[in-house]
């Protein structure tokens, strides 16, 4: 059951907007002539990035499929490093589709303007990585080639001279490491994740057994959080906010709470997190990405209509500033665009009064359980303003 895609270089996400309709949520990268810039305007999620010296911010088996539609990827060089990284965020059953060249070069080599030669040896190479990645070709008609990664790995599937294993003992730690030429070994047994939604709320295989009360936990503690947040800004899922940022993800519980067609959720698991969370939420059929947020996100300005964020104020107060933080915040935020912090008081305090120096408007609530609780909530609104205005409309 395909729920979760990524695509390389995806020019303005016509396949994301395509696979939308079908229940699939797609990653979208791109890093060419405001490729994300569009794709995000069309409500589509997007980063920018490219496939080129490092690992991907995902942990191994994040999706369901990868998707290259003449993105330019040059997959047979750096003896098949390119098409290993993709191995690696594939889990086992998942599926890799290539449209373009080299495929169907017979009839399309004139228009790419290559040699026949080139792009037989092309194919050709990207065939025999493939196969030493283990992975069974299962379709190819047309521009399109589809390869399977299998669910078991035998000796019997592979050839003699198969890829090399990754000896890091630590595969999920892939914040600014660089890809290798090698491949990284499933975490465990082959799994049969559960069709959408229904993998939305079932328990994942990657939370352990004595974390099964936690995440149940979690899960019903964030529909009543999200339940409190629709009583002050009463048109969360109206469909008025489309692009959506968790800054602080967890289990991805806010996500699966908000679950709605009208929208999307990016769920950030910040680098410094005890618990690298990502696996679990990807499980889950939602997306999501590892970052640092002393750094700039990938993405462009104006880009999100809603960010929330819990206690990641409170998780970097001794990393870098909050300043720097909001500035990040208010530079990918549309405007009136809204944004929903969770926090102890002190340290929301201190953040009000940033904002209301950006031109925020903001609103302190008590914690849902009454006043007495330490935890409160600000909801604010970025006003649109320009340079030399006096006046600032608000809608």
């Amino acid at each position: 059951m395909i729920r979760t895609a990524l695509d390389t270089e995806c020019r303005v996400a016509s396949f994301g907007a395509y696979m939308f309709k079908k229940n699939v949520i797609t990653m979208s990268i791109g890093g060419h002539e405001s490729q994300v810039q569009y794709a995000m305007e069309r409500g589509i999620p997007a980063i920018i990035g490219v496939l080129a010296t490092m690992k991907l911010p995902f942990p191994s088996g994040s999706f369901d499929m990868a998707h290259c539609s003449h993105c330019l990827i040059p997959w047979d060089t750096e003896d098949g490093m390119y098409m290993m990284e993709v191995d690696r965020v594939l889990r086992p059953g998942g599926y890799w589709i290539l449209s373009g060249p080299p495929i169907n070069w017979k009839n399309n080599y004139q228009e790419w303007q290559r040699s026949q030669l080139e792009l037989e040896k092309e194919q050709r190479n990207i065939e025999d990585i493939a196969k030493l990645l283990c992975w069974e070709k299962k379709y190819e008609k047309g521009d399109i080639a589809i390869w399977r990664k299998r669910l078991n790995c035998s000796q019997q599937d592979t050839p003699p001279t198969a890829a090399a294993v990754c000896k890091s003992t630590h595969a999920d730690h892939v914040w600014y490491k660089k890809m290798e030429k090698c491949v990284t070994p499933s975490p465990g047994p082959s799994r049969s994740w559960k069709p959408f939604p229904e993998r939305l709320n079932a328990i994942p295989s990657s939370v352990s057994r004595e974390y099964v009360e936690v995440y149940k936990e979690d899960s019903r503690l964030w529909k009543k959080h999200v339940n409190a947040y629709k009583r002050v800004n009463k048109i969360i899922d109206s469909g008025r906010y489309r692009n959506i940022m968790d800054m602080n993800a967890g289990l991805g519980s806010f996500a699966a709470a908000l679950d709605s067609t009208k929208l999307w959720v990016m769920n950030v698991v910040p680098t410094i997190s005890q618990k690298a969370s990502l696996d679990v939420i990807l499980e889950r059929g939602l997306i999501g990405i590892y970052h640092d947020w002393c750094e700039a996100f990938s993405t462009y300005p104006r880009t999100y209509d809603l960010i929330h964020a819990n206690g990641v104020f409170s998780l970097y107060k001794n990393v870098c500033s909050a300043e720097e933080m909001l500035l990040e915040m208010d530079r990918i935020l549309r405007p009136e665009g809204a944004v929903i912090l969770r926090d102890e008081e002190n340290v929301l305090r201190k953040v009000q009064r940033i904002v209301r120096g950006m031109r925020w408007k903001t609103k302190m609530v008590d914690h849902e359980d009454g006043p007495l609780e330490q935890e409160k909530l600000l909801f604010a609104v970025k006003q649109y303003w320009v340079e030399g205005d006096t006046n600032i409309t608000t809608t």
